[in-house]
């Protein structure tokens, strides 16, 4: 079994900053990778950003230069920093993990935390 636990989403208006939290427990040996998905009301859920335990780094293009992922290996911990927010980026975002790099998701989910970006 593995477990992912979100925290830090919230309300914060255009231009605002916010940082997410995930946690990975459990049976994870052999999931080097561990990332960020969201999906908006009536979308499809997303690709945001990839981190391995190596530190590679993957963004969705519509992220790039206003968000950063990073790692904590020792705790089993990403985060996600989401600067200069606009409300195209409001959306429930679940963290990922999976053994390789690319689109399609891996098969365990957080239950999501919920990000609304609203003047």
């Amino acid at each position: 079994q593995v477990q992912l636990a979100e925290s830090g989403g919230g309300l914060v208006q255009p231009g605002g900053s916010l940082r997410l939290s995930c946690a990975a427990s459990g049976s994870i040996s052999g999931l080097y990778v561990m990332g960020w998905f969201r999906q908006a009301p009536g979308a499809r859920r997303e690709l945001v950003a990839l981190i391995s335990t190596g530190g590679t780094t993957m963004y969705a293009d519509s992220v790039k230069g206003r968000f950063t992922i990073s790692r904590d290996n020792a705790k089993s911990m990403i985060y996600l920093q989401m600067n200069n927010l606009s409300p195209e980026d409001t959306a429930v975002y679940y963290c990922n993990i999976k053994s390789t790099f690319g689109h399609t998701p891996g098969p365990y989910w957080g239950q999501g935390t919920q990000v609304t970006v609203s003047s």
